[in-house]
């Protein structure tokens, strides 16, 4: 079925995301331990400052302030019978952006994990994950998204409860998982794992692919790994801007916002459609990462030699898929643009 994004994917050959959600919210005043999701009730005036900097930054598409919008989330704050609400207007906040918008853009309802762990390691059934992400992904719905976007997810079980919620509402969609211990999900899935896990669904995504993580350069690894498996399904990239430091009581993300353009380069030329930032990216990297993606040519995929030559070194020697694919971490500093 036609909608924004496959529309979009189909005339383009890459698209600029939006960058970091919480980054962003920190900077205007969310507090530690603060459910992001219920500013869109008290401060949509600063929910819409956010999409609305990405739009000027020049993103194709923006994720909706409803990543700890379902009820298991939203139980550690007393507001779990309000996920389906929220998560609406997270997505109305976003429909009147995107509308008013110079160009197009596309409205990406964001779903992340539940933050339980599935049976049978843990409590979550297989039902109850469904029925969870299926009130979220309504309320998503009536409040205008034009695609769900499952993100952080690092097990199968709760990727593919996700997908069979998304398909109850009748709704496409596009998943990442966070690839941060060597390699792996914290539960273990490889690169190539994920391929089989996403052309397995009975629904598949319309694009998939990795985000957050530890650092670009790692990031950049798993997306070289997508490619090795033979997908021709389009894939995302959504890297941290650097690495996180603890400065002065707060987190600071050490990527300038040249070193972001260079990693979108490098993203695009690795075999990424969908680019964008995680963690740390700002308005300015987003604005970097556009113009050199509009200006530089289409090179030859990258090297794991490259990659490190230009972000800094991996997180570990292996990209957990058991081979040893490139040179161990190196000790050096990272080029600052």
């Amino acid at each position: 079925m036609a909608n924004a994004l496959s529309d979009m994917l189909a005339r383009r050959e890459w698209l600029l995301a939006d960058g970091a959600t919480g980054t962003n919210l920190f900077n205007m005043g969310l507090e530690s331990g603060d459910a992001p999701e219920m500013w869109n009730e008290d401060h949509p005036d600063r929910v819409k400052r956010l999409y609305s900097m990405a739009v000027e930054a020049g993103s194709d598409l923006f994720l909706t302030n409803s990543f700890g919008g379902n009820a298991a989330r939203l139980k550690l704050h007393g507001a779990q019978k309000r996920a389906r609400v929220l998560s609406r207007i997270a997505a109305e906040i976003g429909r009147e952006v995107a509308d008013t918008a110079d160009h197009p853009v596309v409205v990406a309802g964001s779903v992340g994990p539940t933050g339980e762990i599935m049976a049978p390691m843990g409590s979550l059934t297989h039902d109850l994950a469904v029925e969870i992400f299926h009130e979220q992904a309504e309320g998503l719905k009536e409040g205008g998204a034009d695609v769900l976007w499952l993100e952080t997810i690092s097990a199968p079980e709760e990727y593919t409860a996700a997908q069979e919620a998304f398909r109850l509402a009748a709704m496409p969609w596009c998943g990442t998982m966070s690839f941060d211990t060597a390699g792996r999900t914290m539960m273990g899935l490889t690169s190539a794992d994920m391929v089989t896990l996403v052309e397995g669904l009975d629904t598949p995504p319309l694009a998939f692919g990795a985000n957050c993580g530890v650092g670009a350069s790692d990031l950049l690894r798993t997306v070289l790994g997508f490619v090795a498996q033979g997908t021709e399904r389009p894939i995302i990239a959504k890297g941290n801007a650097g690495i996180p430091k603890y400065v002065d009581g707060h987190i600071h993300y050490d990527g300038t916002p040249e070193l972001m353009a260079e990693y979108a380069v490098l993203a695009r030329d690795a075999g990424a459609t969908i680019i964008g930032g995680c963690c740390g990216t700002m308005p300015e990297h987003l604005r970097k990462m556009r113009d050199a993606l509009e200006t530089r040519p289409r090179g030859e995929r990258p090297t794991l030699e490259q990659i490190t030559d230009t972000l800094g070194a991996f997180s570990s020697a292996v990209d957990g898929t058991g081979k040893d694919e490139g040179p161990a971490p190196r000790r050096r500093r990272r080029k600052r643009g």
